[in-house]
């Protein structure tokens, strides 16, 4: 079927195919009977000339061989060839169609005026496909017709003839087919609209499609939605009912199995576990369950910031009949609560009402989503500590452990949930994972929050650290998490276990791991005096990290200014700037030797250097500093919203002589998008608590 094609010089285009000229083996093993040499054939058409969704010139001179094999029978996968010429033509019409697109490589290539020339010329197909007796074939040939063939007002002909004759899915399709073509031409925006009105008001038509039409028609006037949109949404939803009718299946546990069994291979090959971990979360996070789920992300897109709307649409999906419906807003109901600011009782008290004991799949999916979201899921502590005891009370106290993956994990995630609130009902089980050592790192990524329980964690997490082979790279991530955990609940007591972290990782070079274990020391403060000896060589170690971590341990575990001061003093001109400045910060006034270098601090580039340099001169300086430590302040905020949990900090701290800075503060408190460090909901919360702190002294 695929004929070698002189004209293109596959070599020339930095791929090792073969001879010049000759058609790449991962596109003729798109064609292949076997399914194993199918599925790596598309990998590698992925990886390497659509990566990430890139258009590269060996990516436009595939396109008339994926036509070919779409266009033939006999080609075992037609589908999913469809969906990768969908895919190349729509990342294609994302560019700038007139410009030059530099590749992640720095090329600059017009491949994708090419490649988006090769489809709109061959759209007709698009036609043909669609009315394929192949539902999976259908689907990406209904979304091209909207988007490649140039006369909209038959592409809407079609679509309307398509309808009758469709599954649910396809239906849907049709229905965002037509906002799409209505917002691509402004000649059949009218048509579209008045026929998806005409669609949203058919009672004979499900549920679902009505649910589309509707917000589908939202979409091409976003600036129209009016108040009767919303409860119209929410009385069909709430009229969907799973009936097998074109629809997906309820969340499939087989898949949650084969997923853990994934996981498992990839640890028995050497990979870290907490990275084989992380490739099962972006997994499951890209899987759909319910036919609704895209349309329903589109709504809540279009919605943006009315959040009490939102927040109204995700209660009736969380209380929805259809088990896939629900399990899919557990993610959505995340999302809504990590991005804006609110009161999301309501929403964090449906979600633990997903925590059933009789659904593992989706009690987990609750529970990872309850743990991710801090302190504002503090509404949801009772039902995760009732389902982490139902859990123990029906499968014994090693369910941590449990053989079935799926129950393994819902009950993990709601422990990590708990202890993460600082919930003692969590550590029975939390000891499970460190004494029998069975996904113990989950364990100990939350082992830190649970203080009041230090007498029974912190001989644990020294045991397994003790067992870390520091000359191990691949062992790294694991011992990081340990001195993390014993660094938050060790007393001096511990100090021992510490040093001999630092000897053993100073010994195999493993610099970062042993600037760690010195960070974790000092927190200790003067009760880990015992570890001086083995500190105070360690200010002169040729790793940066290490000397400025070493020194601040001193500081910290003899108090000694006049001691450290001059050598952190020279650390200002290293890459540990900004945390040597913070330590100087915390000597306070004995630091005084340093003020000239952090006034220059003041003057540098990067708005970080400038954060730290002014919080460490009003913590030495204190008020002759205030008026220009509140400018550079204000002026780094500006500039880097990231930097606001340190800015804020720096001014709670700075009490009346804050006060330039209040306007600032309150317009902070008005904004409903979340803020604050990585945008992350601990470091937003802590945000608000700041500026209302400081805007109460006012």
């Amino acid at each position: 079927m695929i004929h070698e094609i002189d004209s293109v010089d596959w070599k020339s285009m930095g791929h090792a195919y073969g001879p010049a000229g000759d058609v790449p083996g991962w596109l003729t093993g798109m064609t292949s009977a076997a399914p194993g040499a199918r599925d790596e054939a598309f990998s590698h058409f992925y990886s390497a000339a659509h990566h990430q969704g890139d258009v590269y010139p060996c990516t436009a001179a595939s396109l008339p061989f994926l036509f070919e094999m779409a266009g033939s029978p006999g080609t075992p996968d037609r589908a999913s060839v469809i969906e990768l010429l969908l895919s190349i033509g729509r990342k294609s019409m994302d560019r700038d169609p007139e410009g030059v697109y530099v590749t992640p490589d720095g090329t600059e290539s017009r491949a994708h005026v090419d490649a988006l020339a090769v489809i709109r010329g061959r759209a007709e197909v698009f036609v043909r496909y669609s009315s394929d007796p192949d539902p999976l074939v259908r689907r990406p040939a209904i979304e091209g017709l909207g988007l490649f063939l140039d006369d909209s007002a038959r592409v809407v002909e079609i679509l309307r003839s398509l309808l009758s004759e469709s599954g649910t899915v396809e239906r849907l399709l049709i229905a965002r087919t037509m906002a799409t073509v209505g917002l691509r031409d402004a000649a059949a925006h009218g048509v579209a609209t008045r026929w998806l009105e005409a669609l949203a008001a058919d009672v004979t038509v499900l549920p679902e499609v009505r649910l589309a039409a509707l917000v589908h028609r939202a979409r091409c006037t976003p600036r129209e939605i009016g108040g009767d949109v919303l409860p119209a949404a929410i009385d069909l939803l709430r009229k969907i009912v799973p009936d097998g009718d074109g629809r997906d299946e309820a969340p499939s546990c087989q898949a949650g199995t084969e997923q853990g069994d994934a996981a498992s291979s990839m640890s028995a090959q050497g990979v870290p576990p907490q990275i084989a971990a992380a490739f099962e979360d972006l997994e499951r996070q890209s899987r759909f369950h319910a036919p609704t789920t895209s349309l329903l992300n589109a709504f809540h897109t279009l919605l943006d910031d009315r959040v009490p709307e939102r927040t109204a649409l995700l209660a009736a999906q969380l209380c929805s009949v259809d088990p896939t419906m629900r399990y899919d807003a557990i993610r959505m109901g995340r999302e809504l609560i990590a991005q804006w600011r609110g009161d999301h009782t309501g929403l964090i008290v449906l979600l633990a009402e997903c925590l059933l004991t009789e659904d593992a799949y989706t009690c987990a999916a609750a529970a990872e989503a309850l743990g991710s979201l801090g302190p504002v899921s503090e509404p949801a502590r009772d039902a995760l500590a009732s389902y982490v005891e139902a859990t123990r009370a029906a499968h014994g106290p090693r369910v941590w452990a449990a053989r079935d993956r799926l129950l393994r994990r819902a009950h993990q995630e709601a422990v990590r949930a708990l202890a993460r609130l600082g919930d003692l009902r969590a550590l029975p089980s939390v000891l499970t994972a460190l004494d029998e050592g069975t996904d113990a790192w989950r364990a100990v990524q939350v082992a830190g929050h649970l203080y009041e329980a230090a007498g029974d964690l912190t001989p644990r997490l020294s045991k397994l650290l003790a067992e870390v082979d520091f000359s191990d790279p691949s062992q790294s991530m694991s011992a990081n998490a340990l001195v993390s955990a014993l660094g938050q609940l060790a007393g001096p007591a511990d100090a021992p276990e510490l040093t001999n972290v630092i000897t053993a990782t100073v010994r195999h070079k493993q610099w970062h791991m042993a600037a760690s274990a010195l960070n974790a020391l000092a927190s200790l403060g003067p009760g880990a005096a015992c570890a001086l000896e083995v500190v105070r060589p360690l200010a002169d170690a040729q790793d940066i990290n290490v000397r400025a971590a070493a020194t601040a341990a001193m500081w910290e575990l003899e108090g000694d200014a006049g001691r450290v001061v001059p050598q952190l003093v020279e650390l200002l001109d290293s890459h540990q700037r900004h945390e040597v400045a913070d330590v100087l910060g915390r000597i306070g006034p004995d630091a005084s030797l340093a003020l000239p270098r952090l006034r220059k601090m003041l003057t540098a580039d990067y708005e970080w250097t400038r954060v730290h340099a002014a919080a460490a001169l009003w913590d030495i300086g204190g008020d002759a500093g205030a008026p220009v430590v509140v400018e550079t302040l204000l002026a780094a905020w500006a500039e880097n919203d990231s930097t606001s949990n340190h800015v804020l900090a720096c001014l709670n701290r700075m009490g009346r002589a804050a006060r330039p800075a209040l306007p600032r503060i309150r317009e902070e408190l008005t904004l409903l998008r979340r803020s604050g460090r990585f945008r992350s909901i601990t470091n937003d919360e802590e945000l608000l608590n700041a500026c209302r702190s400081i805007a109460a002294r006012a």
